[in-house]
């Protein structure tokens, strides 16, 4: 049995943020709308009461959301339980959104500002991303954007999501000509998916003091051994998920020895498999790493929490990553 830990606040990136290591991805609160709201199933009002709720009460104090879920469902929803809930951590929880960029110019990022505010029922964004690298503007044009919004008071921090070295390099020098830094980059990160390691993005970011925000960081649940156990679960999935390589047979072969060894120490620490994987994921680069795994059901959410409340030792992190490279051979 192992002692259950505070959880420790680090700062993100260059902002003056103080954040748990794990926030709440709120791509599940799209209410099936829009073109990527289908992927999760509807949710009852009710149960992502309960989600926001349990997520504040074990000290999670900030929540992940975008105008790409749901066309602003996501947003409404969240800033609909916080203001429900009511408490005081939910009315200091600390709000990122995103910045829908493609068939769009820059114009569109200080167009649209008052909307999301809007839904977010006036809460402070206190990051603002842009959500991917594609749009008909440069990125010194949406980094000038974005920084106008900061001198305007109507968002406090600047970040971009699934941009590559390069591109997150030069956001962070546009910036700085208006005396910002760029707080962080979103990007996919799992042990199953470790790409940043090997493209500069992971290596920039610490140079630079750039925070990683992993997304889907349990590959999609793969992570949890559920499907490993129960091949058939898959049949349940709703939406496009379930044809994914890591869900058929073969993929689920090839991570299993990686699940195996989550199990393990599971065992050791009173523990899930997609506990161990989300305390390897905020613990094996320093304090650069945070995540935003998501929560579809309150149980998610429990787990969630329970995951910043140990480390595991430096052996165990290097065991983990060295099973993860087998595996991603």
């Amino acid at each position: 049995m192992v002692l259950e830990a505070a959880i420790e606040l680090r700062k993100l990136g260059n902002s003056n943020l103080m954040l748990t290591p794990l926030g709440l991805g709120c791509w599940q609160f799209s209410n099936g709308k829009g073109m990527v709201g289908k992927f999760w199933p509807v949710l009852r009002r009710e149960d992502v009461l309960k989600i926001v709720q349990t997520s504040l009460q074990g000290g999670m104090n900030w929540f992940d959301t975008a105008e790409i879920y749901g066309g602003g469902q996501s947003e409404q929803i969240l800033a609909n339980a916080l203001k429900e809930i009511g408490s005081p951590a939910a009315d200091h929880a600390y709000i990122a959104t995103k910045w829908w960029p493609v068939f769009r110019t820059a114009a569109s990022i200080k167009a649209t500002i008052d909307e999301r505010l809007r839904l977010l029922d006036h809460r402070t964004i206190h990051l603002y991303q842009v959500h991917q690298p594609y749009s008909f503007s440069s990125v010194a044009s949406e980094m000038n954007a974005m920084a106008e919004l900061v001198k305007q008071g109507k968002i406090k921090h600047v970040g971009v999501s699934n941009f590559s070295a390069q591109k997150m390099r030069e956001a962070d020098r546009v910036l700085q000509e208006h005396g910002l830094r760029l707080a962080s980059n979103q990007v996919k990160y799992s042990l199953l998916d470790r790409r940043i390691e090997r493209n500069g993005i992971l290596d920039t970011a610490k140079e630079l003091g750039i925070a990683i925000i992993a997304y889907s960081p349990l590959e999609q649940g793969i992570l949890s051994g559920k499907f490993h156990k129960d091949p058939a679960l898959v049949k349940s999935i709703t939406g496009p998920r379930k044809w994914a390589s890591a869900f058929r047979t073969s993929g689920l072969q090839k991570s299993k020895p990686l699940v195996d060894m989550l199990e393990q120490l599971a065992l050791k620490y009173d523990a899930s498999p997609t506990q161990i994987a989300l305390n390897w994921m905020i613990h094996a680069n320093g304090e650069t790493v945070f995540a935003i795994p998501g929560a579809s059901k309150v149980h998610h959410a429990e787990e969630n929490v329970k995951a910043m409340k140990f480390s595991l030792t430096d052996s165990e992190i290097d065991h983990i990553s060295m099973i993860s490279h087998q595996v991603l051979k």
